[in-house]
């Protein structure tokens, strides 16, 4: 109870009689197979083998598993963020619809592929070797965090498309589909690890879905289906600023990144708040 109140989450392990209100109050109480009844009925898990190694495993597939879905939150919220504020501010000013229903559509589908696979994706050691909290107001300061930094560069597209490409309105719907995608496409790889983008290698199915939808995504303005969806052909030099607005992106993100999950790691452990 001590070590409750102190922000730790306890298991419990214990097979007698003595060992029931224990394996009560604890967030999870283990026994085994050959303990008492009043022991089991107590227990939240029952192991079936004498094998602790089990316990082990599973506290590392519960963190992978926490972690991927930290990964998943972390996007989604930051990603809906930003284009909620982006879409809102383009139709302000704009004389027409900044993406067409159709294509809002399309973009939501392409960039929930690879996030489909986060699930798969590999996770650091470091993530596994210690256990991480859910930190409400950490997702909220993160979402609004990355979600400003998406809005500040899909406006730095909106004034490259308009004031120095000089792009028609088609063009502009294209452009500004091209990159919200490859933005949120390449995003992923960014915040799915604390480490730097290039230490740390991201699982293979995530990897192969990014690249597959990326390129994709490029191709598509230059396809008959594009053209169904309103997409236009872009000229080579609208594809050049699109790719370097995209790794600005992505260089001003991991410097956000690093900044922030720095700043959780340090006060993670002191800050925990005890579950429910």
């Amino acid at each position: 109870i001590a070590l409750r109140k102190a922000g730790h989450v306890v298991g419990y392990l214990g097979d007698g009689i003595n060992d029931a209100a224990a394996l009560h109050a604890a967030d999870v109480g283990i026994s085994v197979d050959g303990a008492v009844d009043v022991a089991k009925e107590a227990a939240d898990i029952v192991l079936l083998r004498h094998d602790l190694g089990v316990l082990a495993r599973g506290v590392r597939n519960g963190r992978v598993t926490f972690a991927n879905t930290l990964k998943y939150v972390y996007i989604t919220t930051s990603a809906n963020f930003g284009n909620m504020f982006s879409m809102a501010g383009a139709s302000l000013f704009l004389p027409f619809l900044p993406l067409l229903p159709k294509q809002i559509l399309l973009n939501n589908f392409l960039s929930d592929l690879p996030a489909l696979t986060i699930a798969t994706d590999s996770v650091d050691p470091e993530q596994v070797m210690r256990p991480h909290q859910w930190d409400q107001r950490f997702i909220r300061r993160y979402m609004i965090a990355f979600g400003l930094v998406s809005s500040v560069f899909d406006y730095l597209t909106f004034g490259a498309l308009l004031w120095f490409l000089n792009a028609s309105e088609s063009q502009f719907q294209t452009g500004w589909f091209v990159e919200s995608l490859m933005t949120e496409l390449f995003i992923v790889l960014v915040i799915r690890t604390h480490r730097s983008l290039f230490r740390s290698r991201p699982g293979r199915i995530l990897t192969i879905a990014t690249l597959v939808v990326a390129g994709t995504t490029i191709l598509l303005p230059y396809t008959p289906l594009g053209a169904i969806f309103g997409l236009v052909p872009l000229p080579w030099t609208f594809m050049l600023v699109l790719v370097g607005i995209t790794g600005l992106y992505l260089l001003t993100s991991e410097i956000v990144k690093r900044v922030m999950f720095a700043r959780l790691d340090r006060y993670e452990f002191p800050k925990m708040a005890p579950h429910s």
